[in-house]
């Protein structure tokens, strides 16, 4: 009987768009591979990839002891009905209330994936404060649970999870999912205007305020009748259910004054990279490693990102793109006007970023990396 392993996500799109490469390394490897998620659109998707959907009631954005407990429950409910051997958690709820559904099932493996610690760990208001303190707590006792490994994608968050009392053979880092470098190939600049991209959900945490403010500042001269340096596309839906969520009119105002291309979702981001010269990614912080990221470096593409963790392991200084500190809309202007300036730059730093992600980042190297580390957890 094939062993079989269960992932515990959010959302349908959050696994089929982040999580595929390793579901499908798991399945080779010979696991009966099940989702456990909220799956409104996507189980005709998670079924041709031949994986079983189940469908959680859970609400994504609630925190609330009661939803807790019952997701809680829920869950404990499908791991006996499923009877895996292994557990995969992936992101901050799912680790949390995963977890907590497995204790006393000591049968059960456990993969904990922190994906960044995201707003949680960004928000500096008093309720984000306590809800902070409350989860640490909470990490710093479910993550020291026998048979379980926790995957972080940086060495801060490494760190982070050390100061838990998480032992360090309990800890390792892999890059996420990768990128599908065969997909993903490089790419020739496209002609005209000189073209910066942001790809992701148009939320707060995400720097996409200070980006359109670093814009502005860096085509003020334009307004004055001066033909424009530098274009900006922003590729990404607002979240309605994300408290951090830009509202829709505010980015069409936005698109409006100052000359920015909003696209929303873009299935195909590839399309975007074909029409931009190089990645912007502003994030205030609570990332993991940037999917956007690595699909722009996969496709030969330069990039601007703040100094966090997580950009900082794509976006290196001097190689593949700039750093620059977070919400500092005038180091971002000056960082996306000299790589739209100097082409040969840009060429250097695209050619460096694609060695990268052949060297480190491959999504099929990286999902037969996961799929031995869960042989060597049931193992044991």
């Amino acid at each position: 009987m094939a062993p079989r392993i269960l992932y515990i996500v959010t959302e349908d799109w959050y696994f089929l768009s982040h999580r595929l490469p390793m579901a499908r390394a798991a399945k080779e490897a010979g696991y009966e591979v099940h989702v456990a998620a909220r799956i409104p659109d996507g189980a005709e998707a998670i079924e041709a990839e031949g994986f079983v959907p189940h469908n959680l009631s859970w609400s994504r954005g609630s925190i609330s002891a009661r939803d807790s407990l019952s997701a809680v429950l829920e869950l404990r409910g499908l791991i006996r009905d499923v009877g895996p051997d292994l557990v995969h958690n992936v992101a901050l709820k799912p680790v949390l209330l995963g977890t907590l559904a497995s204790f006393g099932l000591k049968e059960v493996a456990i993969v904990n994936s922190l994906t960044g610690m995201g707003a949680l760990f960004v928000d500096g208001g008093g309720a984000s404060r306590l809800t902070r303190k409350l989860v640490v707590m909470a990490l710093s006792r479910l993550l020291r649970r026998k048979r379980s490994i926790t995957v972080v994608q940086n060495p801060e968050d490494r760190a982070f999870v050390a100061e838990l009392g998480v032992p360090d053979e309990a800890i390792t880092i892999i890059a996420g999912s990768g990128v599908d470098i065969d997909k993903y190939q490089p790419l020739p600049e496209p002609h005209g205007t000189v073209t910066a991209a942001f790809v992701g959900r148009m939320l707060h945490h995400k720097g996409v305020l200070t980006l359109v403010e670093a814009f502005r500042r860096a085509t003020a001269d334009a307004a004055s009748g001066e033909a424009s340096e530098l274009h900006l596309l922003l590729a990404g839906d607002c979240d309605p259910e994300n408290p951090g969520s830009l509202a829709a009119e505010q980015l069409r105002e936005f698109a409006s004054a100052y000359g920015i291309d909003w696209l929303g979702h873009v299935k195909d981001v590839r399309e975007i990279w074909n029409k931009a010269h190089f990645a912007v990614q502003p994030s205030r912080g609570g990332e993991g490693l940037p999917k956007s990221l690595l699909e722009a470096a996969a496709c030969g593409r330069p990039m601007v990102a703040t100094d966090v963790p997580g950009c900082r392991e794509i976006s290196i200084p001097g190689e593949t793109g700039f750093l620059v500190p977070v919400d500092d809309a005038d180091a971002l202007a000056t960082a996306m006007l000299e790589l739209a300036r100097d082409p040969s730059l840009r060429q250097r730093y695209g050619a460096e970023a694609r060695r990268l992600t052949e060297e480190k980042f491959s999504s099929q190297a990286i999902g037969q990396e996961t799929a031995a580390l869960y042989g060597r957890l049931i193992a044991n």
